[in-house]
């Protein structure tokens, strides 16, 4: 369990870069190679959330309704910082 949640972590602080680094180096800077870089790495780490999240359901560390709730947590902006704590903490 202590993986996803390091996985949980890593993604949302991806999301972070991406969205408070990346994005405002291209837009106010000029600089797309930002988002050339850490785009393709925060989409690894969604992956690999999620990846790692249904091996969890499917060992049966999870129930579905958990992994469900993960995988949909991915798809929103600090969802996954918001997963950790409320439903990983409780494991």
């Amino acid at each position: 369990m202590q993986f996803l949640r390091f996985m949980a972590l890593l993604e949302g602080i991806s999301l972070l870069a991406l969205f408070f680094v990346a994005m405002p180096l291209k837009y106010f800077y000029g600089m797309p190679e930002a988002v050339t870089l850490a785009g393709p790495i925060h989409g690894w780490l969604f992956v690999g959330f999620n990846v790692v999240l249904l091996y969890f359901v499917y060992k049966g560390h999870l129930t579905e309704e958990q992994g469900f709730t993960g995988f949909i947590a991915s798809f929103l902006p600090f969802g996954t910082f918001v997963y950790k704590a409320k439903v990983l903490k409780k494991r």
